[in-house]
């Protein structure tokens, strides 16, 4: 049966959440039937505008039954708007799920959608939302989360990874595989990872300490020693050491490890290799080791994320 699925906007919308939407377009390629059927709507309907000026086609709100809601973002936080609320609040209990995109996930919030639930938003809106809800549990460093029939994304780029889930969630991993083909993104850039990388955290302002983070990255598999990345970057190793430690807050060795535990979570998650390879190819060299550098920091083994993706992919 064909799902069908609203993107609800409103004044100042971010018109990135539409591509979230081309994700169940896309969906419905090459099949006898199509799997989703695509609206956006908005309390009046009509033409809204977006945050560019752009104007998009809307139905009003309530008119049709759907499978699944979801609000789009802003490149703000959403003040509320007491009808868009209104309106979530009448037609949560109707539909199967409900989420949002960026800083929707305040108009959740406000139709009490999100109470006693995990969510995220965009990093840069996160504060705002868990001090505005401080009874909605926000996970300010996630892709997406799924809690119950509630699924809510980080900003912009994350709500394609947010569809992803939702069409994996529906029809299986093949059908979503083969839909991120299509886009050209990645396949299953789980919920569970990180919004930010390791490299655009720590934030150096040195050129030679981020060439040497970049190399790094690009030599996993090596040892990576002090020695080593002081060559590259033409320091001694005492002022390499002293440097990078000064601008980013953490020693080499701790950084290459945050490093290596971002490249192994993203392998184990995809499932696309065992976990002796997994080791091997990203610098831990054997599976203990690894194992205690994922409790040490994650608070689990790498046999967990193996056995969450397999369920994943049952689902």
């Amino acid at each position: 049966m064909t799902k069908r699925i609203a993107l609800v906007v409103y004044p100042g919308f971010q018109m990135i959440s539409l591509a979230a939407m081309s994700v169940f377009e896309i969906a419905n390629f090459g099949r006898d039937a199509p799997l989703y059927e695509v609206l956006t709507v908005s309390v009046e309907g009509g033409l809204v505008k977006d945050s560019a000026g752009i104007s998009v086609a809307t139905e009003v709100i309530g008119r049709s039954h759907y499978d699944t809601l979801l609000v789009a973002g802003a490149t703000y936080v959403v003040p509320t708007e007491p009808d868009l609320v209104a309106a979530l609040k009448r037609l949560a209990p109707r539909v199967r799920r409900i989420g949002s995109i960026c800083s929707g996930a305040f108009v959740l919030a406000d139709a009490g959608l999100l109470q006693g639930r995990r969510a995220t938003t965009h990093w840069g809106q996160a504060s705002a939302l868990q001090q505005q809800h401080p009874d909605v549990v926000v996970e300010d460093d996630r892709i997406y989360v799924n809690d119950g029939a509630v699924w809510t994304s980080a900003g912009m780029t994350a709500g394609i990874d947010l569809a992803l889930a939702l069409v994996e969630a529906d029809y299986g991993s093949e059908i979503a595989r083969e839909t991120s083909r299509l886009l050209v993104v990645h396949y299953r850039r789980t919920g569970g990872q990180s919004q930010f990388s390791t490299l655009s955290t720590l934030e150096p302002s040195s050129d030679r300490v981020r060439a040497a983070l970049a190399y790094a990255r690009e030599h996993l598999r090596e040892p990576l020693s002090v020695e080593q990345l002081a060559a590259q970057v033409h320091w001694s190793a005492r002022h390499f050491s002293r440097e990078f430690t000064l601008q980013t807050g953490l020693t080499p060795a701790k950084a290459i490890e945050k490093l290596r535990l971002e490249a192994a979570q993203a392998l184990l998650e995809a499932g696309e290799a065992s976990i002796a390879r997994v080791a091997n190819v990203t610098g831990f060299g054997d599976e203990e080791r690894m194992r205690r550098a994922f409790v040490r920091t994650l608070g689990k083994p790498p046999q967990a994320l193996v056995r969450e993706a397999r369920e994943r992919m049952r689902a």
